[in-house]
């Protein structure tokens, strides 16, 4: 995009993250509930083409690998495996609002897990926006017709080991000095070798709903397409993080965030009830107040370290 303005480049990278983000969870429904595509093996497919597309980034001079010890990046990768995986596994077996939400608190999980685990603190404003965050998770589950337990069980899953990865990805990158595309590089193929010695055991590999099954041939591509979207997530928000303001990108987070939510009652009927509007809005209440104090909180550090002498 070299040849656009500056704006005209910001403009193509958020519209390129905003779709990519909206089409990779409607799609990966879609595979799931209409295809019946194995879970795993689709999140091996992403994992393969996301290592893939780091390897060809980086002969293009997109970053330079960072040389880094197995051992250094399995815990990350372990965990990195299983956030991916539960998530998919909650897409899968809940309705996309339930999805969403239920995402939402991996911000109050973050910060006890930074309370208790590294002790600390944080203001009291910031804990208070978690209240109406939980709030509205608790209204929007306890009012989904949809409702089922086993869907509950692998968002919460998928909510602590999201959790878990995102402290550990800011402490690994500080500990090891590399940023998040070193990271993924190193990742993403020992997750895949994870998988891949997983998946015999939980899913078919040959025959009907194997990943090397009787497959269509658009079925093929619509699994290479997300394969291929998942990579365009990951890279627009490297590249959006590195090319606008924190304002901006969580902003914009919202946004998608909305925009899923409505698309999720279009696309698939998920029925919606009054209660459950009002957990959504509850939800969103606590996110835009959590962004604003933590936004203000870190424009004050900025302030304060400039004014230091």
């Amino acid at each position: 995009m070299g040849w656009l303005p500056a704006q005209g480049r910001l403009v193509a990278g958020l519209l390129v993250n905003l779709a990519a983000s909206i089409c990779i969870v409607f799609l990966n429904k879609w595979l799931y509930v209409r295809l019946g595509f194995p879970n795993l093996s689709l999140t091996l497919v992403h994992f393969a083409i996301t290592w893939l597309g780091l390897y060809l980034c980086q002969a293009l001079g997109a970053f330079s690998p960072k040389s880094l010890q197995p051992a250094q990046v399995l815990p990350l990768a372990l965990s990195f495996c299983g956030f991916v995986v539960f998530t998919n596994l909650s897409l899968q077996s809940n309705t996309i609002g339930t999805y969403q939400l239920a995402k939402a608190m991996t911000t109050p999980v973050i910060v006890v897990i930074q309370s208790v685990a590294y002790g600390k603190t944080f203001p009291l404003r910031i804990k208070l926006t978690l209240v109406p965050i939980t709030l509205g998770v608790f209204l929007n589950s306890y009012y989904d017709v949809k409702f089922n337990v086993l869907g509950m069980a692998f968002a919460t899953l998928g909510v602590l080991v999201t959790s878990l990865y995102q402290v550990w990805v800011g402490a690994k990158q500080h500990e090891l000095q590399v940023n998040s595309m070193q990271l993924l590089y190193y990742q993403a193929p020992m997750s895949s070798a994870m998988l891949l010695f997983i998946i015999p055991f939980f899913e078919p590999v040959f025959g009907e709903g194997g990943i090397f099954g009787p497959w269509t041939l658009s079925a093929v591509i619509m699994v290479l397409l997300s394969g291929i979207i998942a990579f365009m997530v990951n890279l627009s928000i490297y590249w959006i993080i590195g090319n606008t303001s924190p304002v901006t990108y969580n902003m914009f987070g919202h946004f998608k965030f909305c925009i899923t939510l409505l698309g999720g009652c279009l696309l698939f009927k998920d029925p919606l009830s009054i209660n459950q509007g009002l957990g959504i809005l509850c939800t969103l209440f606590g996110i835009l107040a959590y962004t604003h104090f933590k936004l203000s909180e870190q424009e004050s550090n900025k302030s304060k370290l400039v004014q230091r002498p």
